[in-house]
């Protein structure tokens, strides 16, 4: 219905009917803009929720960012360190290689200038001219050198040994 057509009512019957037709315009409206304002609520509290979350969601991001920030440094220290270590090895390994290399040389060195066993229990018994010389000389190389003492050698025990027989068959045969 229209205003005009409102005013132009003649009867009892159609005002009512405009009334009626009116009060209930009046109750779908304010029906509509409960509805409306209930909307407008629920889309406030939800836009303050948004905001909300959106605000927790940029705090943790911001200290997301700064424990990233923080572990990045933490792991280039930590880098820094091992590669300062693997520097380190590697000097020490060069090192340790030179090293090995002069001991060595100088373990080829001394196998080269050293007397062997024979030579030196023949050395060790030089001086004992007569048969109890031999015998005494014999006696205290051996407890020097036995094997069972601390720094006893086997092998020269044994040369020892076998020069002492040697030139124990060379005295008897010239007596």
């Amino acid at each position: 219905m229209d205003i005009e057509g409102l005013l132009k009512a003649d009867s009892a019957d159609e005002l009512r009917e405009i009334k009626i037709w009116l009060f209930r315009e009046n109750m779908r409206l304010e029906n509509e803009r409960r509805e409306f304002e209930q909307q407008k609520d629920k889309f406030l509290r939800e836009r303050v929720k948004l905001r909300d979350e959106l605000d927790t969601l940029n705090r943790r991001t911001v200290q997301e960012r700064k424990r990233l920030k923080e572990e990045n440094l933490f792991f280039d220290k930590k880098m820094a360190i091992l590669q300062d270590g693997f520097r380190q090895l590697e000097e020490d390994r060069k090192r340790f290689e030179q090293e090995k290399k002069a001991f060595l040389s100088m373990q080829q060195e001394r196998e080269a200038d050293r007397i062997g066993d024979d030579e030196l229990a023949a050395l060790l018994f030089r001086s004992a001219r007569n048969p109890l010389a031999l015998r005494k000389r014999y006696r205290d190389l051996i407890r020097i050198f036995h094997p069972d003492n601390l720094f006893g050698d086997e092998e020269l025990a044994l040369s020892i040994n076998r020069e002492f027989l040697a030139l124990k068959e060379q005295g008897s045969e010239r007596a």
